[in-house]
């Protein structure tokens, strides 16, 4: 049984949108919900950031956004956390040189998706996220490190796709028209890459996608995320 006192307190910078945010409490929870003998919680603080002022940052120079994480890291750290998760993907274009500045451990969510893929052998992933996400390094450049190639749809693909994230998902609207065009895009990345897996690189995207789609994994960045605090939580997986 896991005591109270053995489990470390968690951060998390949230409100990245809202509603994925409630997915990584809910599954904290949860999990010591199902795998503890007594109602035994640990302790969790969440920082719920402006979703418009994080955009507009990521726009600008990526000093900005660097400085905006680490006020409130620094916030979460006086308040006695143990390490922090950011709580989606997108900001971690800036998590190297946040894990450089901050006073407490980072985990980062892109790690976690590497090791999984690296465990499961996968050499081709295609990604969807938002146009930042897929537009830039933040996975490509790890990945190819390891050996695994990451595919994107095309431009306007990745227009559209981050126009429906931000003017549905971020504010909880899931529907079934814009599901299955991201279905086509995917199913192209498919035909054309013959890619083994997809990576749901926005931690929105499970709301639409809770599971595996066109006889391929769809890889939950978000659920890994939450996997690895708990891991942290109760002294089993070391930050690095």
């Amino acid at each position: 049984m896991i005591k109270s006192q053995e489990l470390k307190k968690i951060g998390i910078i949230g409100g990245l949108g809202p509603d994925s945010t409630l997915e990584y409490y809910r599954g904290i929870i949860n999990y010591f919900r199902k795998d503890t003998e007594e109602i035994n919680y640990p302790e969790i603080l969440i920082y719920s950031v402006n979703l418009t002022e994080v955009v507009d940052l990521m726009n600008k120079k990526r000093d900005f956004l660097v400085k905006w994480f680490l006020e409130k890291i620094n916030v979460l750290d006086k308040s006695g956390v143990d390490f922090v998760a950011i709580a989606s993907n997108t900001p971690h274009i800036v998590i190297d040189k946040l894990k450089e500045l901050s006073p407490v451990p980072l985990i980062s969510i892109i790690d976690e998706t590497l090791d999984y893929i690296k465990k499961n052998g996968l050499k081709k992933a295609g990604l969807m996220g938002t146009k930042i996400t897929m537009g830039t390094d933040l996975y490509i450049k790890p990945f190819m490190k390891s050996g695994i190639e990451i595919f994107i749809p095309k431009d306007n693909e990745q227009t559209i796709i981050n126009e429906k994230i931000f003017s549905e998902l971020e504010i909880g609207i899931v529907k079934q028209a814009t599901k299955e065009l991201f279905l086509s895009y995917i199913q192209r990345m498919i035909d054309l890459h013959e890619i083994e897996a997809l990576i749901l690189g926005c931690t929105e995207l499970p709301l639409m996608f809770p599971n595996d789609e066109l006889g391929i994994p769809f890889i939950n960045t978000t659920k890994l995320h939450i996997e690895s605090i708990i891991k942290c939580s109760v002294n089993r997986l070391q930050i690095v």
